[in-house]
Parts: C-alpha cells; sequence; structure tokens
C-alpha cells in the first residue's frame, strides 16, 4: 500500500525548522542530502549547495519532509506554492500509473527516472494544482 506524506518546501530555512519539528515531536533525520550532494548540482554557488535537498522526520506512522528551495529549479518559491503531498508506491509499475494518472491535463515538472540517491522518482502538478512527489525505493517496499 502505498504511503502519503507531506513535503514542505522552504526559502532557506529547511534544517532550522526540522531542529524545531524534531524538538517538537522527537525522534532522528535518517537522512539529511544537501544540495551539494547532488551530482547534477555542480554549477550551484557554496552557499546554495549548503541547503537541504531532502530532510525527513518519521512523526508517528508518518514522515515529514522538506527541502530547501533554491533558484532556477523551476517556479519561485512563494508562500502557499511550497507544499507537495509525497507518496511511497509499492512499485516501479504503481509509480508509472500514479503519475500517468496525475498527469492527465496536468503539467509534468519530472518524468519518473532512476536517481543519484536510488530512488525511482518523478513529480507532477496534476490539473486542479495539487503538487505531487513520487518516489518508489526498492530498499523500502
Amino acid at each position: 500500500m502505498a504511503q502519503l506524506n507531506p513535503y514542505v518546501s522552504f526559502d532557506g530555512n529547511a534544517e532550522e525548522a526540522f531542529n524545531l519539528y524534531k524538538s517538537v515531536f522527537g525522534g532522528e533525520f535518517p537522512a539529511v542530502m544537501r544540495w551539494g550532494d547532488n551530482p547534477q548540482c555542480a554549477e550551484m554557488s557554496d552557499a546554495d549547495k549548503n541547503k537541504i535537498m531532502h530532510i525527513s522526520l518519521p512523526v508517528g506512522d508518518g514522515v515529514i519532509m522538506a527541502s530547501d528551495h533554491v533558484g532556477g529549479m523551476g517556479e519561485e518559491y512563494k508562500p502557499g506554492n511550497n507544499f507537495a503531498v509525497a507518496i511511497a508506491p509499492s512499485s516501479r509499475e504503481e509509480a508509472d500509473r500514479f503519475f500517468a494518472g496525475l498527469s492527465e491535463g496536468g503539467k509534468d515538472a519530472m518524468p519518473m527516472q532512476d536517481m543519484f540517491w536510488g530512488g525511482y522518482y518523478g513529480h507532477v502538478t496534476d490539473k486542479f494544482g495539487v503538487r505531487w512527489m513520487i518516489n518508489y525505493d526498492e530498499k523500502r517496499a
């Protein structure tokens, strides 16, 4: 069964926000990736490379996840467009099915593809303006 989780984008203060959430909810960060860890971001400024590309914190049966918005990678950051629903399908086929269905009438921001962190990932904004992030991770399925 797929799992749905909130994904929040921050304007450069994701680490600060998640340290607050950790102090409130407890737990540990299973992973913290910075934009500089991404081989496709070699040309970024040092300041942007140090920003959070992905951070997560388990809370109850779910996970809250986030990243810092960096300029030049999609639409500009604005409060209100900084939320998405992250979905963890149980197979590559399910990921492709979710992506195809959510893409109908929407706009494909990134087609499903194998990523450097080992996931099979894509994201799309559906025809209703809801942002979806789809990541199948064979190790977690």
